[in-house]
């Protein structure tokens, strides 16, 4: 049997264009997650709707995905709300003449104590982290082929099944986007609508690095069977998984993606 070159050489073997054809969006995919995932579903052929309401985040994405060859265009709308979710997937929609693939990411974090938590907090996490995964479902349902359907995968979040300190409002919100995950499969399965979502550990990102801790995250790494912290390409290829015809069996389901810390007690 043959080695491949790329083996061989020690370089990336090419992604599949598995993809190619279908029409993605991507929310919060200015940075972080959500532009690692931008850039590898383009690797694979897909035309990808980049989103983020910072346009100098958006136009940075496109450009790095053209520069290696992909396709995508900015889609820069407030996704927190109905209006603006229904008009990103029209926009995705119209650009590629089709929808199949959504993906919300887009989240807004702050983690504080009981005590502390305020109401601006609450709600501004709720209505990028929660009702914006609600309006993006709807939006996609409404623009998905009748026939054909699509995928949709929503990042949730180990904190979904295990919760630190100061993180009630988090945990509430990752949490909740996993009901939301298991009840939309069980009305969109006869679409051929599959729904699905990724939970990652912590994953180092501009977003989080007000949060990080050196100390934590050593803990972190020595308590992890793999023994080491995911990166966003990780979290990435897991939703390219998801995506895919690969996975063209899977919903309802909740794909961690934390090297094993989760469920493990080392």
């Amino acid at each position: 049997m043959s080695i491949p070159e790329a083996a061989v050489t020690g370089q990336a073997m090419p992604l599949p264009k598995d993809l190619a054809g279908r029409v993605a969006l991507i929310t919060g995919a200015g940075n972080g997650i959500g532009r690692a995932t931008a850039r590898h579903l383009a690797a694979r052929g897909a035309l990808v709707g980049v989103n983020d309401l910072k346009t100098e985040f958006v136009e940075a994405t496109v450009a790095a995905i053209r520069e290696a060859g992909g396709q995508a265009f900015g889609v820069v709308q407030n996704v927190s709300t109905r209006d603006g979710m229904h008009a990103a997937v029209g926009q995705a929609r119209e650009q590629g003449g089709r929808f199949d693939i959504l993906v919300n990411n887009a989240a807004w974090v702050r983690y504080q104590a009981v005590p502390d938590i305020m109401p601006e907090t609450v709600e501004r996490m709720i209505n990028i982290g929660f009702t914006a995964v609600i309006w993006g479902i709807q939006a996609a349902t409404a623009a998905m082929d009748a026939e054909h359907g699509g995928v949709i995968v929503n990042v949730a979040s180990t904190a979904a099944f295990r919760s630190a300190k100061n993180s009630v409002v988090y945990s509430g919100v990752k949490a909740g986007i996993l009901g939301i995950t298991r009840a939309a499969a069980a009305e969109l399965g006869a679409r051929n609508i599959r729904v699905n979502a990724v939970c990652p550990s912590a994953i180092p990102t501009e977003g989080t690095q007000r949060n990080r801790d050196a100390d934590r995250d050593a803990r972190r790494v020595a308590m992890t069977p793999l023994g080491r912290l995911g990166t966003v390409e990780d979290i990435a290829r897991g939703i390219g998984f998801l995506v895919s015809d690969a996975a063209g069996f899977m919903t309802a389901q909740a794909l961690v993606l934390d090297g094993g810390i989760t469920f493990t007690n080392l």
